[in-house]
């Protein structure tokens, strides 16, 4: 019997290496831990390149460094997919106080919001008339509104966990705040931060004039919330304060840029995909490091570590690092319009663009039976704290892979310190936390490597 035992596993390899997905999963997480490279990446991607706006000189600078990183790997495949980009710039910086009374004032930090147009040269100043949302402005009418700088004060609810949900609840007053005022004949716009910190950092971010014409475009800002206070109390004590702006923010013709894309090819089923990613580009207050430095980093980890830990995919496994979630999503359709083109089966993707947090778990956006076979993987996780598994989104640049069978998912990390950060100059490399960033990077691998191993339910 002993001599029995010794020929099968002489014979059988397969019986001496293979290990069973507790195990894969530990030498992910070790290997995530004790000899990652998501935090050095960021370093390099934050510090030596900084801010990447969409068809800015630091977005070309990292589309360069990234593919030549991936390329370092040893994957199968490294190649740009191009895209046209909106450009709009800042400008040198904005200008903002609150005038008590002529010579009286009181500066305020400011910040235009991404595509504004600018002011006139020598600035804006007006009254202020102050709304909680969007909603008011009909109330109020244009006789109310007219030659006003309109000043949206809805904050975030402090009383929501989570604050992604508290941060739904008024970005339509940054995104379409002009748009709508200038409807009302208002002169100009400013929008209280979306932020739950009372802070003196103003936060930018995407807004639109829909289908407003040029000529009647008004500027837009966003005003810290320190100072969106102290403006809201001073119009209460005083309507007849006003409010001056200077800003210089330009829109420019699109321009040319890449998503960055590199791919493991499947050893039984090459066709069909699966993709792990976050978007390449930030705003240009700080260096983009949570926001999505950390994603395209750890996505870039999920590659790498699967190599490390030995793990040869069944199914093609691709990274992408999208161009312009942040004031166009062209890089995810772009992606999307050509995998339809090529017919390409994308099975599954994960986004992770929510900061490089403490992972908690994820969100799915799949049917029921892919669900119920996820589910019975959470005990996997669980020595991990990773808890949060619940149907209800994804991820931007994703979304538009979406068909009626197949599985895609969001890293959900803790939310609670995100929007301090979100588009506001403190998001820089400091503020990340190296191991928090390798927990996601690891939990993200060990989805990808059982999503793989089992495929998806169809």
């Amino acid at each position: 019997m002993k001599n029995y035992i010794t020929l099968i596993l002489l014979l059988s390899p397969f019986f001496i290496f293979s290990q069973t997905d507790e195990e894969v999963i530990s030498d992910i997480y070790s290997n995530s831990l004790t000899d990652g490279q998501s935090y050095n990446w960021l370093d390099h991607l934050s510090n030596n390149i900084g801010s990447r706006l969409s068809g800015s000189l630091g977005a070309e600078k990292a589309v360069i460094w990234t593919k030549e990183e991936l390329e370092t790997l040893g994957l199968d495949k490294v190649w740009l997919q191009p895209v046209m980009v909106p450009k709009w710039v800042r400008g040198i910086p904005e200008f903002a106080y609150i005038e008590i009374s002529p010579g009286n004032t009181i500066k305020v930090n400011i910040c235009a919001l991404g595509g504004s147009i600018s002011t006139p040269p020598t600035g804006i100043k007006a009254k202020i008339i102050e709304v909680s949302g969007v909603e008011d402005l009909e109330k109020l009418g244009k006789d109310n509104i007219e030659g006003k700088i309109v000043f949206f004060n809805r904050p975030m609810n402090s009383s929501l966990i989570n604050t992604f949900e508290s941060y739904g609840g008024c970005v339509d007053q940054r995104y379409s705040g002009a748009m709508e005022a200038s409807r009302y004949g208002a002169a100009a716009v400013i929008v209280r931060s979306m932020n739950l910190r009372i802070d003196d950092l103003p936060h930018t971010g995407s807004m639109s004039y829909g289908d407003i014409n040029p000529e009647n475009r008004i500027p837009s800002a966003a005003i810290s919330t320190k100072h969106a206070d102290l403006l809201s109390s001073m119009v209460k004590l005083d309507n007849n304060i006003q409010f001056f702006f200077k800003q210089n923010c330009k829109q420019l013709k699109d321009v040319l840029s890449h998503n960055v894309i590199g791919e493991i090819t499947g050893s039984e089923f090459p066709n069909e995909y699966i993709v792990v990613g976050g978007h390449l580009d930030s705003w240009d207050l700080g260096d983009g490091a949570h926001d999505d430095g950390a994603g395209c980093v750890q996505s870039m980890e999920v590659l790498r570590l699967l190599k490390a830990s030995g793990i040869k995919p069944k199914r093609s496994i691709r990274v992408v690092l999208f161009m312009n979630e942040e004031n166009g999503l062209r890089g995810g359709n772009k992606y999307a319009e050509i995998a339809a083109r090529k017919s390409e089966n994308h099975i599954f993707a994960l986004e992770s663009d929510a900061g490089g947090f403490t992972p908690r778990g994820f969100y799915f956006d799949c049917n029921q039976s892919n669900f119920d076979q996820i589910l019975s993987w959470k005990n996997l996780f669980k020595p991990y704290l990773i808890h949060f598994f619940e149907l209800g989104g994804s991820g931007a640049d994703i979304g538009p892979l979406k068909t009626k069978t197949n599985v895609l998912s969001g890293l959900k990390p803790d939310s609670q310190r995100y929007f301090d950060y979100h588009h506001a100059p403190n998001d820089t490399f400091d503020a990340v936390n190296k191991r928090e960033l390798e927990l996601g990077a690891a939990t993200m691998t060990s989805l990808v490597y059982l999503i793989d191993k089992y495929g998806i339910k169809k």
